[in-house]
């Protein structure tokens, strides 16, 4: 996951315009454009981590067509995917484009999910990151997610999170 995006957000006192867009759910038109933001905004890592970013490898136009994906901007500059379970809801991913870093959209992306949660009656969100992407793990907090485990899933060494919405 990253939200090193929502970092630079979080220094910007004025969200600007593209902080203050509507975030909808995605259609297949945005396919390509959940790709391009995605990859942006996760290549930076691939050198790092040493393997491809799950996100960068998930099939988006599924997630799509399951009502997974919701973005924000026009065109598209950030997107979460998130997906709800019973008893939390799984923010999977949340990626902004590099270009538009500083200006809000990962923070309003951030919250769209706790509302969304709220909205289908889950008092949770979960997370992961990789241990590799530091940033996020100085931002999780400052959102109030704490660490919950720490944990290798085949090649991705993750740090698990969760946030209560009591």
């Amino acid at each position: 996951m990253n939200i090193e995006s929502a970092e630079s957000a979080e220094s910007a006192e004025s969200a600007g315009s593209a902080g203050q867009a509507v975030v909808r759910v995605a259609v297949a038109a945005d396919v390509p454009a959940v790709r391009a933001v995605t990859d942006a905004a996760y290549q930076p890592y691939v050198e790092r981590i040493g393997v491809v970013p799950q996100p960068m490898e998930a099939d988006h136009a599924a997630d799509v067509a399951a009502g997974r994906v919701f973005v924000t901007g026009d065109p598209v500059v950030g997107l979460v995917v998130i997906e709800a379970f019973t008893d939390h809801l799984f923010l999977d991913s949340i990626a902004v484009h590099p270009d538009v870093h500083g200006t809000g959209v990962g923070r309003r992306l951030l919250r769209f999910v706790d509302e969304r949660a709220r909205a289908l009656g889950l008092g949770e969100v979960r997370l992961y990151t990789n241990a590799m992407m530091w940033e996020n793990q100085k931002i999780y907090p400052k959102y109030g997610y704490e660490v919950v485990e720490r944990r290798t899933d085949g090649p991705y060494d993750r740090i698990h999170y969760r946030k209560s919405l009591d």
